[in-house]
């Protein structure tokens, strides 16, 4: 048994996966009477189980093999999946580096998994003197979840490349890659069969609403992903609104074009009110601003039907601010001028 499939749980291992009527057939002609389908209606057929179509256009624009590339009903649905392939659930255990994404820890407490925290630096980057130690003391740690550009924070995570040494699965996160500039971590994967990268419709491409995730790893990694995924994750609609998306690049230039303007317009007219303390630096579509009073500011903007984040929760005095069109960006500095 090699290192990554002695991270997989045995009955995932020995799991034999549901077989769809998709799946013994695959072409897309035919006299259809094999999947109890209805024969009236336009969404009568269920989708293509394995998003062929979608895989190839990503690996096109991606230059990564379709068999690397995994779709799911969101990068949350990844996420879950992730805990169901490798942690045994009351038995072993997952690190995070908080303040970050929430549904690693959500999903670890649907999978009864054990999380343990090792805190950003006060720049936001990994301590990895702590994670090290982590490691050496817990027992049983499967997956290492980093989120880069982090969320609630914005900033690119460095050195990330130092986690994928250890013996655990690092799932790296970068819904927020496409507005950072840096680098992706796709050109790893080959070096790495613990690394798995999550990526999303739902952010630069604009297709929150299609629920459309991507998480692009080694071959073996992917088919476990196949295995265990229910038959028709996504559906018909979702997968064409997603290749319509890849395929409006000028769009979509234009929109991220936009954004990063925008970002450094908002960035500027923030740094001069009164409420704010300190804006943290972005590579994300949003802004994490200090303030005096969190919960002032965020009720004040509500009342003007603004609606940004309170993170005050998870960063003291901390909102989190989406950059919007220049028209909504307008109406929010306009507001926070006021209080």
């Amino acid at each position: 048994m090699n290192r990554l499939e002695s991270l997989v749980r045995e009955n995932i291992r020995a799991l034999k996966p549901y077989s769809s009527a998709r799946d013994e057939f695959s072409g897309s002609e035919g006299v259809f009477l094999d999947a109890n389908e209805n024969p009236f209606g336009e969404f009568n057929r269920y989708p293509d189980p394995y998003q062929k179509a979608l895989k190839e256009k990503l690996s096109q624009l991606k230059d990564i093999p379709s068999k690397n590339i995994f779709i799911g009903n969101g990068s949350d649905e990844i996420i879950d999946l992730v805990f169901r392939i490798f942690c045994e659930p009351g038995k072993d255990k997952v690190i995070t580096f908080p303040p970050t994404y929430g549904m690693y820890e959500v999903s670890a407490g649907i999978n009864n998994v054990e999380v343990i925290t090792v805190p950003l630096t006060t720049d936001f980057q990994i301590d990895f003197k702590e994670f090290y130690r982590q490691t050496e003391e817990n027992q049983n740690i499967k997956i290492v979840f980093v989120c880069s550009p982090n969320n609630p924070t914005g900033n690119s995570i460095k050195n990330i490349e130092k986690l994928l040494k250890c013996n655990a699965i690092v799932v790296v996160d970068e819904a927020y890659v496409d507005f950072s500039g840096s680098p992706s971590l796709l050109g790893k994967l080959l070096n790495y069969s613990n690394l798995i990268v999550l990526q999303t419709f739902s952010k630069s491409l604009g297709l929150a609403a299609a629920r459309v995730g991507v998480a692009y790893a080694g071959e073996t990694i992917i088919e476990l992903m196949n295995k265990v995924k229910p038959p028709y994750n996504v559906s018909t609609l979702n997968q064409k609104a997603a290749l319509k998306a890849l395929k409006n690049h000028e769009t979509t230039r234009r929109h991220l074009t936009m954004i990063y303007k925008e970002r450094k317009r908002v960035y500027k007219a923030l740094m001069h009110l009164n409420q704010v303390i300190k804006i943290y630096p972005s590579d994300a579509n949003f802004l994490l601003v200090e303030v005096k009073d969190a919960h002032l500011v965020y009720n004040k903007l509500v009342e003007k039907n603004i609606i940004i984040r309170n993170r005050d929760s998870v960063i003291k005095n901390c909102v989190r601010i989406t950059i919007g069109t220049p028209e909504e960006n307008n109406q929010l500095i306009n507001e926070l001028k006021n209080l």
